[in-house]
């Protein structure tokens, strides 16, 4: 017996989201409104499963484009280097790390991480969801673990949950937690939502405090965890899950329209 041709079927809503044409909830609304057909007939039945490889896939009469697979990996990003892929200057980057994780596929990091700062770095080739987690106004949370100069007061830390006023960025909230205090310095977790540039460091400075070291430990539900500094893995299906339902959510929605940004 001849062994079957193997087969890349997928649920249509799947390959939609995928080619980058709106979120997977997005996809559903266009497969039952009549939008979406396949080698030439209209499907309006979730769940239908097809085969991109194989199969005509069309949106509003037009052929959808294909696009490689979405990927997923987190690093701890070391100190004193880059969040970018290129230097001018020779300066360490995350392309280093990239090489060293054989990683083939072309991806881009996800916001900013100062350069004398560590962390978690997402890089991926979702453009969409990279938009979300890192534009401001989808406040998306960001968590630091911050070290500063100085004894924060309770006066203090109530200042910065309420809003701090920095220089040519408006004024800014985070949620502060104090971990430990030591001789002239405080350990804190500090949440924000917007990340504009240099943010923590700046609402600090406003009220006196030097940042003195800057870890981030989680954007949006993906946390750092145990992973080693320079570090890199691919993310869990789970985690994977949880970012496709923040990018799916309500929420985000009624910021976006509704539509979706092509990487």
């Amino acid at each position: 017996m001849k062994p079957k041709p193997k087969t890349n079927e997928q649920r249509l809503q799947r390959v939609l989201a995928q080619a980058g044409l709106a979120s997977r909830r997005k996809a559903e609304d266009f497969i039952q409104a009549g939008r979406v057909s396949v080698d030439g007939k209209v499907v309006t039945q979730l769940g239908v499963k097809v085969d991109p490889d194989r199969q005509l896939i069309k949106v509003d009469g037009q052929p959808i484009a294909i696009r490689e697979s979405r990927v997923y990996y987190l690093l701890h990003k070391p100190r004193l280097v880059l969040s970018t892929l290129h230097d001018p200057q020779g300066r360490p980057t995350l392309k280093d790390f990239l090489k060293g994780a054989r990683i083939k596929e072309r991806v881009f990091p996800v916001g900013r991480l100062d350069w004398d700062a560590d962390g978690l770095i997402l890089l991926t080739n979702d453009g969409r969801l990279a938009q979300i987690l890192q534009h401001p106004r989808f406040q998306v949370p960001k968590t630091y673990r911050v070290k500063v100069s100085g004894l924060p007061t309770k006066e203090a830390l109530k200042r910065l949950e309420e809003g701090v006023q920095i220089p040519e960025g408006g004024k800014h909230r985070a949620g502060v937690e104090l971990i430990k205090t030591g001789e002239n310095r405080a350990w804190l977790l500090v949440t924000i939502r917007e990340g504009e540039k240099h943010q923590v460091k700046k609402m600090f400075e406003a009220m006196g405090h030097l940042v003195l070291t800057l870890k981030r430990m989680s954007l949006g539900p993906l946390k750092l965890g145990r992973l080693p500094v320079g570090k890199i893995r691919t993310l869990t299906q789970e985690e994977i899950q949880s970012l496709r339902q923040l990018a799916d959510s309500p929420k985000v929605h009624s910021r976006t329209g509704g539509g979706s940004n092509p990487a």
